[in-house]
């Protein structure tokens, strides 16, 4: 039975934070509130929790994992950037973005595409997601939390508890999360090809 955990969507509450984080560095899956719909998020050296995302949300070899990241520096430390990347992507975040990009060899294998050899990164806006990612101090192994075959994803905390009680071991409810994912922002060409228009504006590319 997951961990259920009550958490102010604004002003989250450190007590509650730290607790999740403490159950972050046990390898533990959870699923927390973003900018944009609920996530499963785990440590990027969880081999456990990489399998259990795959194993919910039915994902391949070929499923490009998001790194979810504080700040730019520490998104810096995983993907290749060249200046002007640097600008357009620096000006966006946070925010509901997923860039993908060219892993760096901090990335583990296991986690970049496996022909591109390449990641998604984001930094969200959310405040709670924000405090895991600061107290944790390292990025989050994610994945939005949309299941198979299912139209819309979850929005409520109390919802994600009830779908998925037995397959992870905390939910982190931040209250409505909305419906809408991220936008998503292809550089690996060395242009932005918009993949996927979502809560992000795409014009600012």
């Amino acid at each position: 039975m997951a961990r259920y955990l009550d958490v102010h969507p604004t002003t989250p509450q450190p007590r509650l934070i730290a607790q999740v984080v403490a159950m972050l560095r046990d390898d533990a899956l959870i699923a927390y509130p973003t900018d944009s719909m609920y996530a499963l998020g785990t440590r990027m050296d969880n081999h456990d929790g990489l399998d259990r995302i795959q194993h919910i949300r039915h994902l391949d070899d070929h499923h490009h994992f998001t790194l979810m990241c504080a700040d730019f520096s520490q998104l810096g430390q995983l993907v290749h950037l060249d200046n002007n990347e640097f600008r357009a992507i620096k000006a966006a975040t946070p925010g509901p973005y997923t860039f993908i990009l060219p892993a760096t060899p901090e990335v583990p294998r296991r986690l970049a595409h496996a022909k591109k050899r390449s990641v998604g990164v984001r930094i969200p806006q959310h405040p709670v997601a924000q405090a895991i990612l600061r107290e944790l101090g390292e990025p989050l192994l994610s994945s939005s939390l949309l299941m198979p075959g299912a139209e819309w994803p979850l929005t409520e905390g109390w919802q994600v508890k009830e779908e998925l009680d037995d397959l992870v071991d905390a939910v982190v409810d931040g209250g409505d999360c909305g419906t809408t994912p991220t936008t998503v922002v292809d550089w690996t060409s060395g242009e932005p090809e918009i993949v996927r228009v979502g809560a992000g504006d795409p014009d600012r590319f």
